[in-house]
């Protein structure tokens, strides 16, 4: 059992440095209040991003998707934590001035997933 729990450990580069330690207790207090435990807060953490909406059929089942990989990872004994992200149609945009910002939300997406990732300390991420 040391082997794993030393395993886990290793897995938590970025999630330690939010999670543990005495003077982490406020963070460790917001994630109490989202329903982390003790446990919890030796295993990995690792973000779901979930580009769901109801804007576009093809992103109507994403949410689903992102259950599954949380399911998954709660299974292989990691912490998930999904979030969303904005969603842009080229399909419903197409030849009209919404175009326009079709290449530029790739990047709005990207560095949104980037932040909540950097910002909360995510030692692993699921898209």
């Amino acid at each position: 059992m040391a082997t794993k729990t030393k395993n886990l450990a290793l897995l938590k580069h970025k999630s330690g440095i939010v999670s543990l330690g005495p003077d982490r207790a406020p963070a460790r207090s917001m994630l109490r209040a989202v329903g982390l435990n003790d446990d919890d807060m030796e295993k990995p953490f690792v973000g779901v991003a979930n580009l769901a909406s109801d804007v576009t059929p093809c992103n109507m089942h994403l949410t689903r998707i992102a259950e599954k990989a949380k399911q998954g990872l709660w299974d292989a004994q990691a912490v998930p934590f999904m979030f969303g992200t904005i969603t842009i149609s080229d399909g419903i945009s197409m030849g009209t001035e919404g175009m326009k910002g079709s290449l530029v939300s790739r990047e709005v997406i990207a560095d949104s997933i980037e932040t909540v990732c950097f910002t909360e300390g995510m030692d692993g991420l699921i898209v």
